[in-house]
């Protein structure tokens, strides 16, 4: 089959498709024959040499895609061939088959193309993993999401509006602010023009962020630790902004605030199981009542997994960009 593999980290162009073996479905795993995957920052980490995959797995890229379920290993109850479904992977999804244990596969949410469908296990699980599960978001709350018009921004601003929270973000673009105003978001900071503490602290008469999603890490530290509320919970998921910063402990405890690091791919199969249950059980009757829906901003055959990777790295892009398998 034709995978996209990395010979040697770099940028966008050490991105190459080849021929390699078809992986086979192991007891409790199912195969997905790919028909989108969803490209991710952590992708590009991967690309360049600073996010290993676990030990053991495969060091194909794609932590997503959609498909349709062409061979069912021992042990797997609930899915059959020709089911059409969506994955949660540790690797492997820029590929044209993938397997994946059964319980990270989620159906096609009623209403969403099967393309489409790619943009969704990712974003919905470290959102509800991280937001609601971990944060423990409350209707009346104000969560902050760092890039609101990232595919995760994107989702988190939609899922925070439907439990009936109140969402800022931060954009660098009018462009990007006008669309998470869209989906739900209503205060709006332009972190180019704008210092996000201040801005929140205006708009929430200086209450602050309940709950921040953050994807920078280092660089943002000391001023998201400054825009929590009293008892709020900073949860760090990327490190867009470095690996090291300095924490004022003084200013957290008067906070009463929690810091919070979580990754999702290096998490056990059972506790990725778990949450991909609990997403299925939450997320997916919004999606397929319409309240929640993919924003997917570009789509690209997986020969131009270079370009998407260029695409995403120049930060102009409003949602997901997928790689088209098929």
């Amino acid at each position: 089959m034709k995978a996209i593999t990395i010979p040697k980290p770099g940028g966008p162009e050490a991105l190459v498709l080849s021929d390699v073996d078809t992986p086979e479905p192991g007891a409790g795993e199912v195969r997905i024959r790919v028909a989108a995957a969803g490209v991710n920052r952590a992708d590009i980490m991967q690309r360049m040499g600073h996010y290993d995959p676990p030990p053991g797995m495969t060091d194909i890229p794609g932590l997503e895609v959609s498909g349709v379920i062409d061979a069912v290993g021992d042990d797997v109850g609930e899915w059959v061939v020709g089911d059409q479904v969506c994955a949660l992977l540790v690797g492997g999804g820029y590929a044209e088959q993938v397997t994946v244990p059964a319980g990270q596969v989620l159906p096609v949410p009623k209403g969403v193309d099967l393309v489409d469908a790619a943009a969704l296990p990712e974003v919905a699980s470290t959102v509800w993993s991280n937001v609601f599960l971990t944060a423990n978001l409350q209707p009346g709350e104000t969560l902050l999401v760092h890039g609101g018009s990232s595919g995760i921004g994107t989702m988190a601003i939609q899922l925070a509006r439907e439990v009936g929270a109140r969402v800022a973000v931060t954009a660098g673009s009018q462009e990007k602010l006008d669309a998470c105003r869209e989906l739900g978001a209503e205060i709006l900071i332009d972190y180019k023009e704008q210092d996000f503490v201040e801005e929140l602290a205006r708009a929430t008469d200086g209450h602050g962020a309940d709950v921040i999603l953050d994807n920078m890490g280092a660089k943002y530290l000391s001023r998201n630790v400054q825009a929590l509320a009293t008892s709020g919970r900073l949860v760090i998921i990327g490190m867009q902004g470095g690996t090291k910063g300095e924490l004022d402990i003084n200013a957290l405890l008067r906070k009463r605030g929690a810091l919070i690091a979580t990754s999702l791919r290096a998490r056990p199969v059972a506790e990725k199981a778990t949450i991909v249950a609990a997403v299925r059980e939450h997320v997916w009757p919004m999606i397929a009542d319409g309240r929640v829906r993919p924003i997917v901003h570009s789509r690209r055959p997986l020969a131009e997994a270079a370009e998407a990777h260029a695409e995403m790295e120049g930060s102009t892009h409003i949602g997901k960009i997928l790689l088209l398998a098929d």
